[in-house]
């Protein structure tokens, strides 16, 4: 199955790298990765997707891989909500929309404050508009961690994500870890993102403990105003989306379908991409038409 590398514009003309895999006049889904990762999040993602019909997009959220970074620091959700409305405004046809954490949320506000009817369905990948405080800062923590000191080497990158992700054991660093790492001139490794991103989260969050909450009504909000299909995918053992969790969306949107992926974690693609894949298939399948055939 064919790649091409290419570049879309995202608000403002920002330009997002990005991955098209499967025939162009195919039913196009759209991926958006996580925050700090990059769209090689969904590399087996995308050839399960091509190989079924369908047209898979996966790109690099502003500030993150090789997309541009935002000369304001402009990264909010809703700057990355604005991408994803202006990316689905340049298609010929309604993507459907597969949004994991990150990607998940901006979807969420793209699609049911921003912009409704910017998407064919919306699959949020362990995420919802409530999440567990404890699991967030977990994650955010992780990021800021070594956010300005880098690593001395990508083997000591791979050490830390092993003591995040003990449940996977620890992975060697290849090719893959290594596209997530940037070398400098001072001879260390750093994260492949601006790191302006987790500085804005965190200021948020120590300059207004009480905004998490805002955001989570503001969330359920924009959730409750769906109409288009709706998919949530949960790892079992993730410490971010709980069953309340999962009870919340579906009270507020009662429409919403629900997989939960046993043996997966927060992150859900990589810890179970056979069933993932599996998941996603079968949801878009049903609304849109088998090989991506229906609207």
């Amino acid at each position: 199955m064919v790649t091409i590398t290419t570049s879309i514009k995202g608000a403002g003309g920002i330009d997002l790298a990005a991955e098209i895999t499967g025939a162009p006049d195919a039913m196009p889904v759209l991926l958006a990765h996580g925050g700090g990762q990059t769209r090689r999040a969904w590399k087996r993602v995308t050839s399960d997707l091509a190989d079924a019909g369908f047209c898979a997009i996966a790109f690099d959220m502003r500030g993150h891989g090789d997309s541009a970074w935002s000369d304001t620091g402009a990264y909010e959700i809703r700057d990355f909500a604005a991408d994803l409305v202006a990316v689905a405004s340049r298609m010929d046809r309604k993507p459907a929309l597969v949004g994991a954490s990150l990607g998940g949320l901006a979807g969420l506000l793209a699609e049911g404050e921003l912009a409704q009817g910017s998407f064919a369905s919306l699959t949020l990948v362990d995420i919802a508009p409530r999440m567990e405080p404890d699991g967030v800062m977990r994650v955010v923590g992780f990021m800021e961690q070594h956010v300005e000191t880098g690593f001395a080497s990508p083997d000591e990158a791979a050490e830390v994500i092993a003591r995040y992700m003990p449940h996977r054991g620890k992975r060697g660093a290849g090719a893959g870890l290594r596209h997530y790492l940037r070398q400098k001139d001072d001879g260390r490794f750093y994260w492949h993102w601006d790191p302006a991103f987790i500085r804005n989260i965190m200021a948020a969050k120590r300059s207004n403990p009480e905004n998490q909450e805002h955001q989570f009504q503001e969330l359920s909000k924009a959730a409750a105003s769906l109409t288009l299909p709706l998919h949530l995918i949960r790892g079992a053992a993730s410490d971010l989306v709980s069953e309340e969790a999962v009870a919340h969306l579906r009270q507020v949107a009662p429409h919403a379908e629900y997989t939960d992926i046993a043996d997966a974690t927060h992150m859900v693609v990589g810890d179970a991409n056979d069933a993932f894949s599996n998941a996603i298939l079968v949801f878009l399948n049903r609304h849109h038409g088998p090989a991506g055939s229906g609207q």
